[in-house]
């Protein structure tokens, strides 16, 4: 899987995801830091990529359709320090291969994972 990692998250959760066999960029890497939202949608479906993010505005399905996208996930968490969301992101990576995630949104919060269509 492809995915794309927001400005707002740790670098290392691309380097997570690369080394579970996954193909991670992050929007510093690309020149995307501070591209709007739907500038940054757009080039992850360009690129068939799925977005990783902690901006809660992608969780909403009537302004960001996940069947129109090659899949969202957003982080829901109650601490944002950086070790705590690379351990709760460690925590979910197994289970990227198990359900879907092109044109679904994955709402990940401590706990469980919601995963809506």
């Amino acid at each position: 899987m492809k995915f794309k990692i927001d400005e707002n998250l740790p670098v290392e959760i691309a380097y997570l995801l690369t080394a579970a066999g996954h193909e991670a960029v992050t929007v510093y890497e690309q020149g995307l830091a501070g591209a709007c939202d739907l500038r940054f949608l757009e080039i992850c479906q360009k690129e068939e990529r799925v977005l990783v993010s902690l901006d809660l505005d992608f969780a909403d399905i009537q302004a960001y359709p996940p069947t129109q996208y090659s899949g969202i996930m957003v982080i829901r968490s109650t601490r944002q320090d950086k070790q705590y969301l690379i351990e709760l992101f460690q925590s979910i990576i197994s289970l990227l291969g198990q359900e879907p995630l092109k044109n679904y949104l994955w709402i990940v919060e401590e706990g469980r994972i919601r995963i809506r269509s």
